[in-house]
């Protein structure tokens, strides 16, 4: 197994502090499990060999808080709601900030802002990667069953093949976990692998510059 790092992307969804910081309104429901499986130095690690293997880095962030979100609604999704009725992510606020240790790079490319679970949805970020020829992804961030498994099905039935990190993404219990990673990931994802097991590919495959 390789990845073609001229045509593979990482996506990175919702890294704030919000959900990986110490004073995020979010961490302390996901502290348990992001730290039994290493949540954080996993995703610095996913991260860092990306970028040395040359691979384009994508991020994928939730819609950040801002007054007047969702007035005059009919309906407001759920996932929408909860960030509406919390002020999750609130644009300026701590929360709504970058994870320092994942924050984007500057080569890195930030889709607009999505409004529910899925990172794709009214956002570029299908573009971008088509833009690139990128054709595989591999996808970590926040949360397993939420936004990372709701972007992970949308690349699958728009033809990308999916690889799900298990432990650069937490989730509020055990087994929302497995169930992401056994249950559900199964039925869309093309490999579902650790941290190590995808940095491992990594170093036996050619990088973009040994293709020159």
């Amino acid at each position: 197994m390789q990845y073609d790092t001229n045509r593979t992307a990482l996506i990175v969804v919702d890294p704030y502090n919000e959900m990986l910081a110490e004073g995020g309104k979010v961490w302390p429901r996901l502290r348990e499990v992001a730290e039994r499986v290493g949540t954080r130095e996993h995703l610095e690690q996913l991260l860092t060999a990306a970028r040395a293997a040359g691979m384009p880095v994508m991020y994928a962030p939730h819609r950040r808080w801002r007054p007047g979100d969702g007035a005059g609604w009919q309906h407001t999704p759920r996932p929408h709601s909860a960030v509406v009725q919390a002020h999750l992510f609130a644009e300026g606020s701590f929360g709504g900030q970058w994870y320092a240790p994942t924050a984007p790079g500057h080569s890195d490319v930030v889709a607009y802002e999505h409004w529910g679970m899925s990172g794709f949805a009214n956002t570029d970020l299908d573009l971008q990667l088509r833009m690139r020829g990128i054709e595989r992804v591999i996808i970590a961030g926040m949360t397993a069953p939420g936004c990372v498994e709701g972007t992970a099905r949308h690349a699958m039935e728009l033809g990308y093949p999916v690889t799900l990190v298990t432990d650069a993404t937490a989730a509020y219990s055990d087994e929302l976990m497995h169930a992401a990673h056994h249950l559900n990931g199964p039925l869309f994802a093309e490999h579902i692998l650790t941290t190590e097991e995808v940095i491992t590919v990594l170093a036996t495959t050619p990088t973009a510059a040994d293709a020159h």
